[in-house]
């Protein structure tokens, strides 16, 4: 893992194209160190969700190359590397358990909707909040998942048209995205027992992601223009 961190730090201070390809032994070797991570939690993984279809763990990974056609930040390459283990592997939809790898304490564990930029995978989870709030609350209330985990997402101010304002899950409604963090710290990713401290919690966001799932039942994937 020391090879991971040791290689992205030095990305971050070093975010060009010439460094990147001087340095392409470094990278390759800090990748297939992450491909390793990651199929060894895909393996467990599968062991207690009964969703998740063998993979190659290079097909979950993201590239470290960013667009950056419409961003102020010009940078070429995001220093982190980035998996999401899913029903339909790295797919955001239906959703899996994500893992974020950057240095400086800043990885993370997350689990759930993430994008808000599919309105229809939005409107499909207000839906089932709507009809089943109290399924809703009492999976986030329950003590198991209320002490490790508080939903975050992109939201509107108000709650949206169709939809009851003084609804018990209003604030719910509100969300464009359904999302579980959980920060890592080096010291954590670098200790013996990360990999088992990652299951556990993956396992414990189970319960959301499946929520999130069934609400998802039947989501079409937007094709891209051409395709």
């Amino acid at each position: 893992m020391k090879q991971i961190l040791d290689y992205l730090a030095a990305l971050e201070q070093n975010n060009d194209r010439e460094w990147f390809h001087a340095h392409k032994e470094e990278y390759r070797a800090a990748a297939r160190q992450f491909e390793e991570l990651v199929g060894v939690l895909l393996l467990r993984l599968r062991e207690l969700d009964g969703s998740i279809p063998p993979a190659k763990p290079g097909e979950l990974c993201f590239k470290l190359m960013r667009d950056t056609r419409f961003s102020h930040d010009k940078s070429p390459y995001n220093p982190a590397f980035r998996a999401h283990i899913g029903p339909k592997g790295k797919l955001p939809i239906p959703v899996g358990y994500f893992l974020f790898l950057r240095p400086g304490d800043r990885s993370f564990l997350g689990g759930g909707l993430f994008a808000d930029c599919f309105k229809d995978a939005t409107d499909m989870v207000r839906q089932r909040i709507s009809a089943q709030g109290g399924e809703w609350q009492r999976l986030l209330s329950d003590p198991a998942f209320a002490s490790r985990f508080t939903p975050q997402g992109s939201r509107l101010k108000r709650v949206p048209q169709g939809y009851e304002s003084d609804h018990p899950q209003a604030e719910y409604l509100k969300y464009k995205s359904w999302y579980l963090e959980v920060p890592v710290t080096d010291r954590q990713l670098l200790g013996e027992g990360f990999l088992d401290e990652a299951i556990e919690t993956f396992a414990a966001m189970r319960p959301f992601n499946g929520f999130l799932n069934e609400a998802l039942t039947g989501f079409v994937m937007p094709q891209r223009p051409g395709k």
